[in-house]
């Protein structure tokens, strides 16, 4: 079987840039989740490594290393899994195979390792200028967060994207820990979800 895995960040976010690549998969997987959730913990992660782990997958196509974990060490796990089943793991904005035509590609770790690196420290750079800019939003008084004052109803409030998706996963039975992993929620604001929702009766 060949598959191919896409990754977007947000639930607002279509996947339509991949309808670039035109050719045939027996399966196509995309999750809408942040790339700082471990690939096991992602939904269709967990399928992916379970079909490998089933030796039902001959290749795996991505569009960039970084869809494949949340950090070097995540990635590199990753890889090792699809390794472990001699699956061959093609990026395509990289032009590189793990194992063409089933030969294990010398280079690849050396590869992969260090272009993981780099997206890891180029995320940790993003964090720092963000922690730096509220830094400096602090300073000179700006406030974050929604207005005193305001208000949100209920039907509002259920109606995010991000809201709905967590009340699907607590529809499944999902912890409220494991949905604010998976969602970048705080604990706090999936119980809401859950109080709402049965508020409403849609629990």
């Amino acid at each position: 079987m060949r598959v191919k895995y896409n990754r977007v960040s947000t639930l607002g976010q279509t996947g339509n840039r991949f309808e670039a690549d035109t050719d045939k998969y027996d399966l196509v997987l995309l999750d809408k989740v942040s790339g700082t959730v471990n690939f096991r913990d992602r939904e269709n992660g967990r399928i992916l490594i379970d079909l490998a782990g089933k030796s039902q997958i001959t290749e795996i196509v991505v569009e960039e290393i970084s869809r494949l974990g949340r950090n070097t060490r995540n990635v590199l796990e990753t890889l090792e899994i699809f390794e472990e089943h001699g699956i061959n793991v093609v990026v395509r904005n990289m032009g590189l195979q793990s194992r063409p035509n089933g030969e294990k590609n010398p280079i690849w770790k050396v590869i992969i390792t260090i272009i993981s690196s780099l997206y890891e420290q180029e995320l940790s750079n993003l964090r720092e200028r963000i922690a730096a800019g509220k830094l400096i939003a602090l300073q000179r008084n700006v406030r974050f967060g929604r207005p005193t004052g305001s208000n949100e109803n209920d039907a509002t409030f259920i109606n995010k994207p991000k809201n709905k998706k967590a009340l699907e996963y607590l529809k499944k039975g999902r912890t409220l820990r494991e949905i604010g992993k998976l969602l970048e929620m705080s604990t706090k604001t999936v119980q809401k979800v859950k109080k709402v929702a049965v508020k409403l009766d849609m629990m």
